[in-house]
């Protein structure tokens, strides 16, 4: 009688094992779900152990042909729940799954709700109707235009990753600190203009978050076009650098950017050049 208390505690474990690994309708195969995924484990790793360290902030240019598997699919209705990094950023946000910040520091945090509200809030713009001769003076109407977020207007990320050389094994490796989702962003005038303030982030994610790396892990990153099997997560992504990017600057005292000294080959020049310095580096402490 002693051992029945045991057999309904492995009953109830098992239970539970089998509850966590609910299959989707649709999946007729074996094996983890791709929504169990977990992100992998870092190294432990302490502040005192670290002997070099830098800064580097990187824009990945969704233009790029490589690059296309960041932007598809642009529209997750139309997908069948298929999701580009842009929407499952979004979403996760929306549900305040994640945390987000107004800066790459990640020093200022926002309120997800109140920044959604913000975000969507209606446009009131006036529509110029024509002229009342009768009156001689203008027609317009008040239009009230709905604001959602539109995924296919992320064009650009940017990203904040930390390099750094570890004392125990002496080897380079990184960490990606904040993503933040770039869109050309324009400031909406009472008489309907609008003036272009250029490409701005529309808010960043710390990217070392236990909730954050959780969601890069349960969502596919599509990058083989040709079939949707075996495709990685965005978590492995980002660990790989599976990505083209471009430095657009390092930490410096004066926190420039290489765009506000430097333009067109020669910024991209100093890009390569910082990049293989930061390379060179390691290679260094192996020299005799």
């Amino acid at each position: 009688m002693k051992r029945l208390p045991l057999i309904l505690l492995l009953c109830f474990v098992a239970a539970a094992a089998a509850a966590q690994t609910v299959r989707p309708p649709d999946d007729f195969t074996t094996g983890q779900p791709v929504g169990d995924r977990r992100p992998m484990p870092f190294p432990f790793l302490r502040y005192d152990d670290i002997v070099w360290t830098t800064d580097h902030w990187r824009t990945i240019e969704l233009a790029e042909r490589f690059n296309h598997f960041m932007y598809y699919p642009d529209d997750p209705y139309i997908n069948f729940g298929k999701k580009s990094l842009a929407y499952i950023l979004w979403d996760a946000m929306a549900a305040g799954e994640i945390p987000i910040y107004e800066d790459d520091d990640l020093l200022v945090p926002l309120d997800n709700e109140a920044f959604v509200r913000r975000y969507t809030k209606p446009d009131t713009i006036l529509l110029e109707l024509g002229y009342d001769d009768e009156n001689d003076t203008e027609l317009y109407e008040t239009v009230i235009r709905p604001k959602n977020f539109d995924g296919s207007e992320v064009r650009q990320y940017s990203l904040r990753m930390t390099w750094f050389i570890g004392k125990q094994d002496t080897r380079q490796d990184f960490r990606t600190i904040a993503l933040a989702p770039i869109k050309e962003t324009y400031r909406e005038l009472p008489n309907g203009e609008a003036i272009y303030l250029g490409r701005l982030p529309i808010f960043w994610v710390p990217m070392q978050h236990p909730a954050v790396r959780a969601l890069l892990a349960r969502h596919t990153a599509y990058i083989d076009e040709g079939t949707i099997a075996r495709q990685p997560s965005w978590d492995w992504v980002f660990l790989n650098q599976f990505y083209h990017a471009f430095t657009s600057r390092e930490s410096n005292p004066y926190g420039r950017t290489l765009d506000s000294y430097l333009t067109g080959d020669n910024a991209l020049l100093e890009a390569a050049i910082i990049e293989e310095e930061v390379f060179e580096i390691e290679n260094g402490m192996w020299e005799h």
